[in-house]
């Protein structure tokens, strides 16, 4: 999809008119997440269908609409339910909606998603923060980047040495530790899905340093850089990594989502602590 700026700007238009609100931080609320954004205060949701441009998810649990309120008396938008390139979907059509809360005036995003563990110490249940990611998906030629750029968002070269705000990570480990909640930070791994992985790939990419995998985010977060905005990002450890052809185990769907339920109140418990603290 080869999306203009007027583009951004209808999706911004329709969202304004729906909700006077300046949310100040975006939040994207992965597979089995999105029950957070109906905690927030003077909610207006706004389905993705109403919205042009806007893509749908197509996946079980991923409510499918935008949902702009207060949380922690910080003004929010969040995406309860996000776009994956297994959908069919493009780089371009994953990140429209980060480019649409730059426009709305958000210049902090905080990311989730669901997770697979790599790292052995991890366990289902458990919280990885995103210090640093590989991004197999882009590295292959699908970056929301590639193509004209568009220098009202930013520069056509951009690096990402410092990705994952420093600061913020800063406040999610001492939020998570005065809460009591294990936090752990590593390296997200993006592949494109939805198959799960092989064995053999999971040993490849403990290999070269993956501390979680999954199918989102990562092209998310380049967006966001791109427009100058700071980054937080969690995994849930919904699943742990099969490294093994000699087992009964299989990853599932369904696995995911209930292991979602338990993640939500330790995820809820950081996101709400980080945002008390930015607003």
């Amino acid at each position: 999809m080869d999306y203009k700026r007027a583009d951004y700007e209808n999706a911004a238009a329709v969202i304004r008119q729906r909700s006077p609100l300046k949310p100040a931080v975006g939040l994207v609320l992965g597979s089995g997440l999105g029950t957070l954004a109906e905690t927030l205060e003077n909610r207006v949701v706004i389905p993705y269908d109403d919205i042009p441009g806007w893509p749908r998810s197509t996946v079980h649990g991923h409510s499918g609409q935008l949902v702009l309120g207060y949380l922690e008396g910080c003004a929010v938008v969040a995406q309860q339910g996000r776009a994956h390139f297994y959908e069919g979907y493009d780089a371009q059509q994953i990140t429209f909606p980060i480019r649409v809360m730059k426009l709305l005036g958000v210049e902090t995003v905080i990311l989730t998603n669901a997770a697979g563990g790599l790292n052995p110490a991890y366990q289902v249940g458990d919280l990885m923060l995103l210090n640093d990611h590989i991004n197999f998906v882009g590295m292959a030629g699908h970056n929301p980047l590639i193509g004209p750029n568009d220098e009202s968002f930013g520069p056509r070269f951009i690096g990402m040495a410092q990705t994952y705000d420093r600061e913020l990570r800063q406040l999610a480990r001492q939020v998570a530790g005065d809460a009591g909640i294990r936090l752990h930070e590593g390296v997200y791994v993006c592949l494109a899905g939805p198959n799960f992985e092989t064995p053999a790939e999971i040993r490849m990419l403990r290999v070269i340093g993956g501390d979680a995998v999954g199918m989102s985010t990562a092209h998310e977060v380049v967006v966001a850089r791109h427009a100058g905005m700071r980054v937080m990002a969690c995994s849930g450890i919904t699943n742990v990594a099969i490294d093994s052809v000699d087992t009964e185990l299989e990853a599932t769907h369904e696995e995911v989502l209930d292991a979602g339920k338990m993640i939500v109140p330790r995820l809820a418990a950081i996101l709400k602590g980080v945002l008390r603290a930015l607003a």
